[in-house]
């Protein structure tokens, strides 16, 4: 294979190097291109086209269906690892032996409190505020209870910060659904695992003993695992942009939380029980919406079917798929909107038109299934998104900042006036 791509542009021709990936994805580098063009540039907007760094994190092939994380295939991980594993290896490269994943626990746990003024920032805000809105500031204001910055150069005072949000963020995440629902505020328990506790920080009732349900308590692990990190997205690609400036973690995060707060990003799993909803309210004809889905001349879109990225299937789909069919039958639960997801499901699986195309249900269409089986309000689906990325967003900003790579600073093609002199006011 050829090392070079060759560019003409009118009578000149240049020379670009080829990159070439460890799953031998190629790009063209094009970093010296304004320069030896005398300020030609390339456009792509979204940048569907444009890679914008090199990660050594998560490696994805949306045509086969692959999504691995530090080589790690997305089906054993999700099979065999907790949450916490998975956000070690992901953070530091390799899945962490027992007793590092001891300590990692062990020293999240010691630095889970939260200070206790950040609850009067919490009160500040109205029932109304949604949660995402909530988290992000949250977030971002926990630099001020950390006002000193960190040194990436220092490994012990990278992961001081990386155990230090690690222990917060889940605070912050519960907290801010009980502030919704008028609860007290907790901190759960010590003894439990990372994601047992995160649940009884959650759900626990004032005046009854939590519970875990343990089908419950996977599904949600799995979930968590799932969403950990999906390569340069678009708050992921926040979250290293923002970095790249030199601003903290904690800001960066925030950033990446009102990111991912978009419908089109993270708010996809809210958007389909939305749909649900909507379909209930108008008598639960799964068919006939799916015949609206299907009408080009229809404004009707069906959510949660489908993937930007995946042309074949979503892999995280088939795992959360089944997490999600025993966690229905575990907690029994009687309700129209979660009938109605099955009837979609079943309808689009066995629909020629859905098939040829390949728009099978993903993991946002899963994920709010068992959200709500759970009991998580709408609003706080896409909160529960961001606390499984969190571990991905910590690796991407780690990884940007040891990389010392150099301030986002994209450039653009200018289709505005041309040069034009100023008008006084009374002659305009």
């Amino acid at each position: 294979m050829l090392d070079k791509a060759n560019l003409k542009i009118g009578e000149n021709s240049y020379e670009f190097p080829l990159i070439k990936g460890t799953e031998d994805e190629v790009a063209i580098d094009i970093k010296s291109l304004r320069g030896a063009t005398n300020g030609v540039i390339t456009i792509d907007p979204g940048f569907k086209n444009t890679g914008s760094c090199e990660s050594a994190i998560t490696f994805l092939d949306g045509e086969k269906g692959i999504l691995r994380y530090r080589g790690y295939p997305i089906e054993q991980l999700a099979e065999k690892a907790v949450f916490l594993e998975v956000a070690y290896a992901l953070i530091f490269g390799n899945l962490p032996t027992s007793e590092q994943l001891d300590k990692f626990h062990t020293d999240i746990k010691s630095k889970s409190v939260v200070d206790d003024d950040v609850k009067k920032i919490l009160d500040a805000f109205p029932k109304t505020a949604h949660p995402m809105g909530i988290l992000s500031s949250l977030t971002s204001a926990l630099t001020a209870f950390n006002p000193s910055s960190v040194n990436v150069d220092s490994e012990e005072d990278m992961y001081r910060a990386i155990v230090k949000i690690l222990g917060k963020f889940p605070v912050l995440v519960a907290w801010t659904m009980r502030k919704k629902q008028g609860l007290p505020l907790n901190y759960g328990s010590k003894s439990l695992g990372y994601v047992e506790n995160i649940m009884k920080m959650m759900f626990e009732q004032p005046n009854e003993d939590y519970e875990i349900n343990t089908i419950v308590k996977d599904a949600l692990d799995k979930l968590l695992i799932l969403h950990a990190d999906h390569e340069q997205n678009c708050s992921t690609s926040t979250v290293r942009i923002v970095g790249s400036s030199h601003a903290g973690l904690f800001a960066s995060l925030s950033a990446g939380i009102s990111a991912l707060w978009g419908p089109l990003h993270g708010g996809a799993n809210q958007a389909v029980l939305e749909m649900l909803e909507a379909i209930k309210e108008d008598g639960g004809d799964t068919k006939k919406y799916m015949a609206k889905a299907k009408d080009k001349n229809d404004s009707f879109r069906l959510m949660g079917f489908g993937h930007r990225v995946y042309k074949n299937f979503d892999p995280r789909a088939k795992i959360i798929k089944k997490a999600a069919d025993e966690v229905l039958n575990s907690l029994g639960v009687d309700d129209p909107i979660l009938e109605i997801a099955k009837g979609l499901e079943k309808e689009a699986l066995k629909d020629p038109y859905f098939v040829d195309r390949k728009l099978y249900p993903n993991v946002d269409f899963y994920s709010g299934i068992i959200y709500r089986a759970m009991g998580i309000p709408v609003e706080m689906f896409t909160v529960m998104f961001a606390l499984g990325r969190l571990p991905g967003w910590i690796a991407q900003w780690k990884e940007m900042r040891l990389n010392k790579e150099p301030i986002g600073r994209p450039r653009q093609i200018y289709t505005g006036q041309t040069e034009r002199s100023f008008t006084s006011i009374e002659n305009r």
